[in-house]
């Protein structure tokens, strides 16, 4: 009996046991959960595009007493601040105790999701049917963006200059989109192709109307008539196009998954997910020891270029501002500062088990997921954190009773993905992935568990106050 005893305490004591997250709850702890996910409900339908995504976390940052960041300002621990990068990105923080010097502890996310952009001169006629053309934005499988509803999501800016937002389908009563797809009696060739090839770019055209503009013989005529439903709701004319950014993104609302309501699925959570964890951690936080900042970027899925992704200089220049109220230099802030890049990762999926390695995958319900590297192949484009960034979290987790896991995104020659990690690790800032596990990620229906997404948002709000 003492053996046996001797034995547990060894296996207790040597070997990983990770355990389902249901399992380690406290008492009350899953209606906090359920709580928590009707707010990101909210999140997700508020803000299905970075600029739509931008404007609520303003809102909702504005209620929480944040105000805008003004340069040359002076500024006192707990001050709430925030700026707005072009409409597509927020970048907000509250000021700590200790002195940037000491650096910050920052959160790092992406607001951005493939989606079907349209092309500049989108709109066409084709034997009486009117479409609009698109690029599509990110890491799309086409075949997945045919037959299902879809809404138009942007702005407009007219030919004399002012500017029209742009929202068609996302309200009861209100209209949708579609790419159309063969049907199974005439799909015999296309049923040859390789599934990534089946769909073809150029094909993803969304049908937009087929009516003809009344008592008139030239041609285009149902393009006609378009073009004046939006002329007369938006003032739009053709010519207009040309200076629009307007996406076609998923109809519908986010939803519960499951008899058990224990999972939840929507468009767009890769990485809302995590910068909802980030946004409401912060502005739930109270004063800090270190100056905590939010940064919710764009572009991340395109490779985070451009003035607003975070390879940008805006990043550097709202910490240089903060770090100028206090006499500091920017550097003095990076290099003591430490980055959680918050991003999902793929959930191990039992349909597909071939692609993953079961000992280093993220399961469903074993809380948040840290990635010490991510990348393709042989490392390639990760930031790769050291033993002792991880150390730290593991701890930070294990010490405040936060349900956790590691993984890598699949085998290791099957694919892989990057983050926006490596570009704050650039800035001599120490860098660490973490995130919520994802079933069909980047798919027009991601779903997730409501118990990770909670935990990613108690994991956060430690480093926050770290």
């Amino acid at each position: 009996m003492e053996e046996k005893k001797l034995a547990k305490e060894k296996r207790d004591l040597l070997l990983l046991n990770r355990k389902n997250g249901y399992d380690l709850l406290k008492e009350g702890e899953e209606e906090i959960i359920l709580s928590y996910s009707e707010g990101y409900k909210k999140f997700l339908d508020e803000g299905k595009t970075e600029r739509s995504c931008a404007a609520y976390t303003i809102a909702l940052a504005e209620a929480h007493g944040f105000r805008p960041l003004v340069r040359g300002e002076k500024l006192q621990p707990g001050d709430k601040r925030y700026r707005v990068n072009r409409g597509k990105g927020v970048t907000l923080a509250i000021l700590g105790r200790k002195p940037l010097s000491e650096g910050a502890r920052i959160c790092a996310a992406h607001i951005d999701s493939p989606r079907l952009d349209l092309k500049q001169v989108p709109l066409y006629e084709e034997r009486e049917l009117a479409y609009l053309k698109t690029h599509y934005y990110g890491g799309v499988r086409k075949y997945q963006w045919v037959s299902i509803p879809l809404e138009l999501h942007g702005v407009v800016v007219l030919k004399d200059g002012s500017s029209r937002t742009v929202v068609i389908g996302d309200q009861p009563g209100d209209p949708v989109f579609t790419v159309t797809d063969l049907l199974p009696h005439l799909a015999g060739e296309q049923n040859k192709k390789p599934l990534g090839e089946a769909i073809a770019a150029e094909q993803l055209n969304l049908l937009i109307g087929s009516r003809p503009y009344p008592n008139d013989e030239g041609s285009d005529r149902v393009k006609l008539a378009i073009l004046n439903l939006l002329y007369e709701k938006y003032g739009m004319i053709e010519e207009d196009f040309l200076s629009a950014e307007l996406m076609a993104v998923p109809a519908g609302r986010a939803t519960d998954v499951g008899l058990d309501r224990s999972m939840l699925g929507a468009y767009g959570q890769d990485d809302r997910v995590c910068s909802y964890a980030a946004l409401l951690a912060l502005l739930n936080l109270e004063t800090p020891e270190h100056t905590a900042v939010c940064m919710l970027a764009d572009k991340e899925e395109v490779g985070s270029m451009g003035v607003t992704g975070m390879k940008s200089a805006a990043f550097d220049a709202f910490i240089s501002d903060l770090c100028d109220t206090q006499g500091l230099r920017l550097k003095e802030c990076y290099e003591r500062s430490f980055c959680l890049s918050a991003d999902v990762t793929a959930a191990f999926d039992p349909n597909y088990p071939e692609v993953f390695e079961k000992h280093n995958s993220a399961y469903l319900n074993y809380g948040i997921c840290l990635s010490k590297y991510t990348g393709s192949r042989g490392k390639s484009g990760a930031s790769d954190a050291s033993a002792e960034l991880v150390g730290l979290v593991r701890k930070l987790l294990n010490d405040h009773s936060i349900v956790w896991q590691t993984a890598e995104l699949g085998k290791t020659d099957q694919g892989g993905g990057g983050t926006v990690a490596a570009y704050m690790a650039d800035r001599n800032i120490d860098t660490l992935d973490a995130g919520v596990p994802v079933l069909s990620m980047h798919s027009p229906f991601e779903v997730v568990s409501k118990l990770d997404c909670y935990m990613t948002y108690r994991a956060i709000q430690e480093v926050y106050r770290s």
